[in-house]
């Protein structure tokens, strides 16, 4: 063979082999976004990080100063309904509180151009909260399932700190008759889900609605701590539901309140960890208890005195987040599944 038709030989195969190694090398690349897969991606998982526990952010410090004096407000709520012990008929629970106290100007109310404002949160049996602004109108739970239910509400500020005086924390436990379909979940009278109930029964839970919240929330399209005019923050409950049964109220009940959802750009610089405590002091405040957090499984961190905890270090992902009351020697205190509570967020940046 001439030594033309030999290059012309080597020259073709080099180049199949290229094109086929570049095609090859394209498809893995888009393994999970090519027409030729349904595999949908994964849960982007966090990378490696360090937190570190920092002041409030300045924008909330901004935001006290211009609230004035209902920094030093002392909410007090109240059920109208559900009673305490009550039967509901029915798959539709409805909600009514009064709100009174040392308010100093305090009102729940959501801003219609920042998205966010003074405002109750609700939790229903162990599930994230949703946020209830308007307490001039019930608020509605809808497609509630048979069985025994308990609601905890407390009063909190735009960022979603809670107020925690006497009086504010309050918790009824009632029982529906006739109740929804548990195969669908359990919704405000806006839509906004408070509870998987599919997921719920499909673990076997005791009759408790316990859902999820973090992406996407509900009520609550509020930006997470973000300033006038920020965009709101979608949260919702796309995690495991998270379970709670009979709480005693004879004994300690850590209620988990953030972090919880989604938190973007500056909103993820410091994130705070907050929470309602019953029936039970820090060690810190004179008492017994402390508050152990961890996050994404890491080391135990703990807060002796009842306070926020703003951390900071977040990387893009995303996290658990899981508190629990403990003893002083470090045994978790049970009380109906809600001493130890654990969320999903997720960090965009």
């Amino acid at each position: 063979m001439k030594l033309s038709a030999r290059l012309f030989l080597l020259v073709s195969s080099c180049a199949l082999v290229a094109i086929v190694t570049a095609c090859t090398t394209a498809d893995n690349a888009n393994s999970n976004t090519t027409a030729t897969t349904n595999v949908a991606p994964p849960t982007t998982p966090a990378q490696p990080q360090t937190l570190t526990e920092v002041e409030r952010p300045q924008k909330i410090k901004d935001m006290m100063v211009q609230r004035g004096d209902e920094e030093n407000a002392k909410p007090q709520l109240r059920f109208v309904e559900p009673r305490d012990g009550a039967t509901v008929t029915g798959s539709t629970v409805r909600l009514r509180l009064v709100l009174s106290g040392d308010l100093h100007g305090y009102k729940p109310h959501k801003d219609p151009e920042a998205s966010m404002g003074n405002h109750i949160h609700v939790i229903l049996d162990n599930s994230p909260y949703e946020a209830y602004y308007n307490l001039d109108q019930p608020f509605e739970l809808r497609n509630v399932t048979d069985g025994k239910h308990t609601l905890r509400v407390f009063a909190s500020r735009p960022w979603h700190e809670s107020y925690k005086n006497d009086g504010n924390f309050q918790m009824v436990s009632f029982t529906v008759k006739s109740g929804g379909d548990a195969s669908k979940p359990t919704t405000t009278a806006t839509g906004e889900k408070m509870a998987d109930n599919k997921t719920a029964a499909n673990e076997n839970v005791p009759k408790v609605i316990s859902p999820v919240k973090p992406v996407q929330d509900a009520n609550a399209r509020n930006a997470n701590a973000g300033g006038t005019g920020a965009a709101p923050t979608p949260e919702g409950k796309d995690m495991p539901a998270s379970q709670g049964g009979d709480a005693d109220r004879a004994k300690p009940l850590l209620t988990y309140s953030r972090p919880k959802g989604e938190y973007k750009g500056a909103d993820a610089d410091a994130i705070m960890i907050d929470f309602w405590l019953a029936g039970a002091r820090l060690q810190g405040d004179g008492g017994d208890y402390r508050v152990r957090y961890t996050v994404d499984g890491g080391d135990a961190k703990y807060i002796d005195k009842w306070a926020p905890v703003w951390l900071s270090g977040w990387t893009a992902g995303t996290h658990k987040v899981k508190l629990e009351l403990v003893d002083k020697s470090g045994n978790l205190v049970e009380n109906g599944g809600y001493n130890s509570t654990e969320r999903t967020i997720t960090v965009t940046k």
